[in-house]
């Protein structure tokens, strides 16, 4: 068997060994090329030379120090802090190390550190013009962050919205003021701003427990509980001592259970249990504006039907109070108010959802809310009557017959002036009230808010003894002692069929 070849591999020649000069020479060469291009805003070419320069010699501060302000410049103030600390590790007396050490901590939102570097730049150089006016942002920032911390006890969440732009102004790459802000704007009802913040906070770091919990505060507070949940969860995951996410689901977990329980009570009819089980709904989380206005509103809906309609227009109120823009709250609260006969506060709540939401059904009932509120501006005919809208033909006559009676001025000529022109006014009206819900035409009219007028009767010129006489002519209707019906007051008696 033959034996096999060996086979020749031509192998690269070794690179010698370079002296510590020469590789001195070659670092400088590559800083050169790397302030060219820092000095041309190619950061990411400079950075790349720079890097070379350390690759050759890792024992030059200024090369770091030159990589650390490449890095600021890039906004990767993490990495050019780890630069800025080794330059001053290499070298205690690089100033420029110092300084961007300082801004590097301070960018980052660390101020009491970035204090301690500014200060060793003003012991190295008591002239440092820079770096007191660092000193002094770094003390702002710190001043700032103890206003908020305050505000934040006191759910002045403005202010503390206020108080981490103006830190940001300095700390620009602050995860921590940033997720404090986020979380305000949360708290504030800006859930996009709040998204807004946090999203970018996740395109940098997705394991972000912070901002994990701020985008499910967001999605809990617009009422979108389970997908809150999961990120919750996640949070939770990234970081298992998260209190604010651990208090955030279950709270979530909690409302979610107990209104879904209150929804299938009212479906079964069962509206005081529904009641009960809003109402500890309610009690859960007072910050979470959007589910609370609907819990309110649900709560109104029990108690219309439970014909509490005071407590339920009182509900609708918080429910928009919470939430100004919830049609369905403006739509209970407007039927309650016409089942109230406060009609001109149901005008406005149809007007408001009719502005918001131009549909026909919303004309509609902005129409008839409108029409209601002019027949109630008119003498109420029925209740004068003291009968129902939906009275028959006999139930109307026996309505007139008793309260004509009731208030015939022969009644009371023995009362006072002031009586006697009450009883004559609520006569006239008794006699008005008979001649249009007993005429089907005039009713007709009547109940659909279009004027009397235009059907010939005036009012004005009404003759409630006419319509008194004509009703009670005849056997065994009414009758003067010795008089006719309309010689005037004297003596009666009343005869009924």
């Amino acid at each position: 068997m033959a034996a096999t070849a060996d086979c020749d591999v031509m192998m690269a020649p070794e690179e010698p060994e370079r002296s510590d000069e020469e590789r001195e020479r070659e670092a400088e060469a590559c800083k050169e090329k790397g302030n060219v291009f820092y000095a041309k805003k190619d950061y990411n070419e400079a950075y790349n030379y720079y890097t070379k320069a350390i690759d050759w010699s890792r024992k030059n501060a200024s090369y770091y120090g030159n990589r650390a302000a490449t890095l600021m410049m890039l906004s990767k103030y993490r990495e050019a802090l780890e630069d800025a600390q080794q330059s001053v590790r290499l070298d205690d007396a690089f100033v420029k190390g110092h300084q961007r050490e300082g801004k590097c901590h301070l960018s980052l939102g660390n101020a009491m550190a970035a204090t301690r570097c500014f200060q060793k730049v003003v012991e190295l150089e008591p002239k440092n013009e820079q770096a007191r006016k660092e000193l002094k942002n770094a003390a702002a920032v710190l001043e700032y962050e103890r206003i908020a911390e305050a505000d934040f006890e006191k759910r002045d969440f403005r202010k503390v919205v206020f108080c981490m732009d103006r830190s940001l102004e300095l700390a620009p790459a602050c995860h921590r003021f940033k997720i404090l802000k986020a979380e305000c704007l949360a708290l504030l009802g800006r859930y996009p701003d709040a998204q807004s913040v946090a999203s970018d906070i996740l395109r940098m770091d997705a394991t972000n427990a912070d901002a994990l919990y701020v985008r499910g505060l967001c999605l809990y507070y617009e009422d979108c509980i389970e997908k809150a949940v999961q990120f919750f969860v996640q949070a939770l995951k990234m970081a298992p001592d998260h209190q604010k996410a651990r208090l955030a689901c279950r709270n979530a977990k909690a409302l979610k259970a107990k209104k879904e329980e209150g929804n299938q009570a009212f479906k079964d009819g069962n509206y005081d249990l529904a009641h009960r089980l809003y109402s500890e709904a309610l009690c859960i989380d007072p910050n979470n504006i959007k589910t609370n206005a609907k819990l309110y509103c649900n709560r109104g809906t029990v108690n219309a039907k439970l014909k509490k309609l005071n407590e339920a227009i009182e509900d609708c109120t918080n429910a928009i109070k919470l939430d100004d823009t919830y049609i369905k709250a403006y739509l209970r609260r407007a039927q309650c108010y016409t089942d109230t006969e406060l009609y001109e506060e149901a005008v406005r709540d149809y007007e408001k959802v009719y502005q918001t939401e131009s549909t026909k059904e919303h004309k509609q009932l902005l129409k008839n809310a409108q029409l209601e509120l002019k027949k109630s501006k008119r003498k109420d005919y029925y209740k004068i009557l003291g009968v129902d809208k939906n009275a028959s033909e006999d139930e109307i006559k026996k309505a007139y017959r008793k309260r004509a009676l009731m208030h015939h001025p022969d009644r009371h000529s023995a009362a006072t002036a002031e009586v006697q022109k009450e009883e004559e006014k609520k006569f006239k009206e008794v006699g008005e009230a008979f001649t249009v819900l007993s005429d089907a035409k005039k009713k007709a009219r009547y109940d659909s808010g279009q004027d009397l007028e235009e059907d010939g009767l005036n009012m004005g010129d009404f003759d409630a003894n006419n319509i008194f006489k004509a009703f009670f002519s005849g056997p065994g209707g009414f009758s003067f002692e010795g008089e006719s019906a309309a010689s005037g007051p004297g003596n009666f008696f009343f005869q009924f069929g």
